[in-house]
């Protein structure tokens, strides 16, 4: 591990305005560790963030150093730091959930009132985020992995946690995935990742569905059964569409209108419907939905899943690398934000801090 006099970061200042920049060395305090950051995943809000200023009514409104998905190996402790060691490769929780408000009394942490999240603009001031060389953080939200696992691999713990989130959602409401024919809309890393849970957890046979052919190939190497582009094979959900639809679970990902109608059509009456992606209003088929007496289930983030992501990943059970379809030095910060916002070519794209 090599010694850092400085601090990079990759920082949005609005708008399209993304720089990459160095800041001060910060020591780790009472009960919190300083990482030496190795790979941090792209994530779709990031994305939101770069070229849209924001995701929704939620704005950027001062700079912000963005990412939530990284990884790295333990550089200096702070003070009582304890569970974790130097030279150790962790995997960052950016949820950091206060703990005392009315939610996280009610055993409802995700949806804290005052939930820091790192990388996120919702609350002024925003919390910075992990696309940094060197990221001081709580010594409890940091995972340990065994010897042996790459920090790229590490890196999709958080998106993991996600997708275990939403297979834990789908299970308190339909029962346990094996032995289920599950579908999964929308074909990016949260998709491929769901395909990756399903698979794990014993799902008879998964189908996905997206309109690029290279984030389905993706997808088949993730442990699907049959990937559909929609697009070219407008057909292709029809022996799932039969009768009254032969699907048990869907994993909606995309959050795009006519992904949620074909999901709805495939599935059986009492089926499932777990919505993983989000976006702004949508039209849902309310008839069908009714008709067919579907159990629509939300998800969103995660809370002990991210300790279970680690655990998975840790152990071989679920291996993520598949969906890493590209990694950028983080001095070609841009070049890399514009290759994860293609598509056509890109499920998940990471930056390297190795060098910085």
């Amino acid at each position: 591990m090599t010694e850092r006099s400085e601090n990079t970061v990759v920082i949005l200042h609005g708008q399209e305005d993304l720089k990459v920049e160095t800041r001060a060395l910060v020591a780790p305090g009472p009960g919190e560790v300083r990482v030496a950051v190795a790979a941090g995943g792209i994530c779709g809000s990031d994305l939101h963030y770069w070229l849209e200023g924001g995701i929704g009514t939620i704005r950027v409104r001062e700079p912000i150093i963005l990412g939530h998905e990284a990884a790295g190996w333990v550089e200096s402790l702070g003070e009582g730091v304890t569970g974790v060691a130097v030279g150790q490769l962790v995997a960052m929780n950016p949820s950091h959930p206060c703990g005392t408000c009315d939610f996280c009394l009610q055993g409802l942490p995700i949806h804290c009132t005052a939930m820091k999240f790192k990388g996120s603009a919702m609350y002024l001031p925003h919390q910075q985020g992990m696309f940094r060389s060197l990221m001081v953080i709580g010594a409890g939200q940091c995972f340990a992995l065994p010897e042996g696992i790459e920090p790229g691999a590490a890196a999709c713990a958080e998106p993991l946690a996600v997708c275990l989130h939403a297979a834990n959602r789908g299970e308190a409401v339909a029962g346990s995935l094996a032995g289920k024919t599950v579908l999964v809309t929308g074909a990016g890393p949260i998709g491929a990742l769901c395909v990756a849970v399903a698979r794990q957890r014993g799902a008879a046979e998964i189908i996905v569905t997206d309109i690029q052919d290279a984030t389905l190939a993706v997808a088949r190497r993730m442990g699907a059964d049959h990937a559909i582009n929609t697009a070219t094979s407008p057909e292709g959900l029809a022996p799932w569409q039969a009768v009254k639809g032969r699907v048990d679970l869907v994993f909606e990902c995309s959050a795009a209108a006519p992904a949620i109608r074909d999901a709805v059509s495939c599935l059986r009456p009492h089926g499932t419907l777990v919505q993983v992606g989000v976006a702004g209003p949508t039209p849902v088929p309310l008839n069908v939905m009714v008709g067919k007496e579907i159990l629509f289930v939300g998800s969103q983030r995660f809370d002990r899943e991210f300790a279970d992501a680690v655990a998975l990943i840790g152990s071989g059970a679920i291996d993520p690398r598949p969906m890493i379809t590209a990694t950028y030095p983080v001095t070609e910060a841009l070049a890399a934000f514009r290759a994860a916002s293609d598509r056509a070519q890109s499920v998940k794209v990471q930056l390297s801090f190795a060098d910085a």
